[in-house]
């Protein structure tokens, strides 16, 4: 393993103080935790030997490994340390790279700013500033600035020469089913070149899904077809409707290469289509004639005609409700029925999901009449808000439920903390005992080699309940938030325009509908936590709901 360089310009935070207590945050990606230099577990060994050597007192380490710098709310450990640093368990933050605690520069100064307002320094190894002066606070937004910068400038250069390579018919992207992907010499460039050859085999599927949609088959009746007949996915999975359709408008088949079709993904998804993407002749070898092209994008484009609305039902419980055979999301179905008269009825029902989208060969329609399935679940939730009584139960039930879960966790983590004191205790005394030649060198080490034996032990037994009871993000629930949630959602729910607005709201609260062999509704699972409290705005009156010092979450079935 290569190590860092040691920094001659370290951070001096020798005026805080030997007794202030650190806590160490460590981050890489998954691509760079191959680089050199940016070893996660060098980091942290790098960072407690530089507390080690300065006489700081390591709180606790917070590690992200394998994870994107991108954003925070996805990183585990640094959203621990906030919480940490909320109820101002330690006194300083120390990072190897400032980068590693974030790469923006908006959510970096953001972070410094909730660690300042506790008392808390911001320290990193490898650059020297203060951000509790005015003076140091320019410097790190400076080199903030410049840090953000230089990663937009590379990002920018590598998407150019993406475009570039795209356009002159080489391959950018990952796996594509009927093709293998093999690497071929590339003059010594640090970038592997690649280039597409066909999978015959995997090359079959696709003949055979371009021949049933130019000859009139939707994506349902392609996927039921090929699914029975035990074609499968690159991943080795069944078909769904959405890869049907991503293989026949994928014009890579006759021999093209797309790029670009979708700009700035990481922030806006699937939005922001790109209106000219770049198309350009390929260099790899066509797995469908270009007329079999020509007649797939007729088929697609006079079958994209949305047609207009005609049912006007709300059906806010699809992607909760849950199918009773293979857990997926319930989606809507509409069958026709003729009466007896003549006249045509339209009913409606919450499907399996993956049975409407594979398939028979996944799973069955276990079907539930929509009207029955909204009609109890609202009543249902209107009178747990009605009822002081639930109310209170819940949040009884729940506070029992976390205190019977995590106590005798604490309790014993607290006995192991005991006896690791009263080693160090005895291990002091052993030294003093020494000093006064009490006992003899070799009786010494004798004696601290158990004790630390003892302790090295303590630690391994202390460290999977410490873990388990970080995990514990759940504290006492009292009835007044509760309620003030349930009355705001109440509020909210009836005064909603449209039917997105109210079917948002009820996925912010109901976690998960499941239902019986019965096709009767089983159980309401209600989720209350910190994003339903900022979308409601509830206890935000005095500060902002990112400041509220305890998370709150709660899971239960009504």
């Amino acid at each position: 393993m290569t190590t860092f360089e040691k920094n001659t310009n370290s951070p001096d935070i020798s005026e805080l103080g030997s007794s202030k207590k650190v806590a160490i945050y460590a981050r890489v990606s998954t691509i760079e935790q191959a680089e050199e230099g940016y070893s996660i577990d060098e980091q942290i060994r790098v960072l407690n030997e530089f507390c080690e050597r300065k006489g700081y007192r390591v709180y606790d380490e917070y590690v992200d490994r394998g994870i994107s710098g991108k954003n925070i709310k996805g990183r585990p450990a640094i959203q621990r340390l906030l919480m940490d640093a909320e109820k101002k368990k330690f006194d300083v933050v120390l990072v190897w790279k400032m980068n590693r605690l974030a790469r923006k520069s908006l959510d970096l100064m953001n972070i410094v700013e909730r660690l300042n307002s506790k008392n808390i320094s911001f320290r990193s190894y490898t650059e020297s500033y203060e951000t509790e002066t005015s003076t140091g606070k320019l410097q790190f937004q400076l080199m903030a600035a410049v840090a953000e910068y230089e990663r937009n400038n590379i990002a920018e250069n590598v998407k150019m020469g993406m475009i570039a390579r795209a356009k002159e018919g080489r391959w950018n992207g990952g796996q594509v089913l009927g093709y293998d992907l093999i690497e071929i010499p590339n003059n010594n460039k640090k970038r592997k070149d690649t280039e597409l050859v066909i999978n015959e085999t995997e090359a079959t599927i696709i003949r055979v899904i371009f021949q049933m949609y130019t000859s009139g088959h939707g994506y349902k009746s392609i996927a039921n077809c090929i699914n029975k007949k035990g074609y499968r996915t690159k991943k080795g999975k069944t078909f769904s409707l959405n890869a049907i359709k991503t293989i026949v408008t994928n014009p890579v088949y006759a021999g093209y290469i797309r790029y670009n079709v979708r700009r700035d993904w990481n922030e806006k998804r699937r939005n922001n289509i790109n209106p000219d993407p770049v198309i350009q002749k390929g260099r790899h070898e066509p797995i469908i004639t270009e007329e079999e092209w020509q007649v797939a994008k007729n088929v697609f484009k006079s079958r994209s005609c949305k047609p207009s609305r005609i049912y006007d039902g709300e059906f806010p419980l699809t992607g909760i409700m849950r199918c009773p055979v293979c857990g997926a999301g319930m989606v809507i179905c509409r069958t026709t029925n003729k009466r007896k008269d003549g006249t045509k009825h339209v009913l409606e029902y919450y499907v399996c999901g993956a049975w409407k989208n594979k398939g028979t060969l996944v799973c069955r329609s276990n079907g539930v009449r929509t009207n029955y399935a909204d009609k109890f679940v609202l009543e249902k939730l209107q009178q747990l808000m009605n009822s002081d009584n639930l109310i209170k139960e819940l949040v009884k039930n729940v506070n029992e439920r976390n205190k019977k879960m995590f106590a005798p966790l604490q309790k014993e983590y607290d006995i192991y903390e005991k006896q690791l004191k009263e080693l160090e205790q005895k291990q002091s005394k052993i030294f003093d005992a020494y000093i006064d030649e009490m006992i003899s060198k070799a009786m010494y080490n004798d004696k601290v080699e158990k004790i630390e034996n003892e302790v090295k032990h303590l630690k391994n037994l202390m460290e999977p309940l410490k873990q388990q009871i970080h995990g514990n993000t759940t504290e006492d629930v009292s009835y007044e938030t509760v309620k003030e949630v349930l009355l705001n959602f109440s509020n909210a729910f009836q005064s909603a325009l449209t039917r997105e607005q109210r079917k948002r709201l009820l996925h912010l609260l109901v976690h998960k509908i499941t239902i019986g062999e019965d096709r009767k509704i089983e159980s309401i699972q209600v989720k209350l936590n910190n994003e339903i409290l900022k979308e409601l705005k509830v206890g935000a009156d005095d500060l902002s709901v990112d400041e509220l010092s305890a998370p709150f979450s709660i899971l239960v079935a009504i």
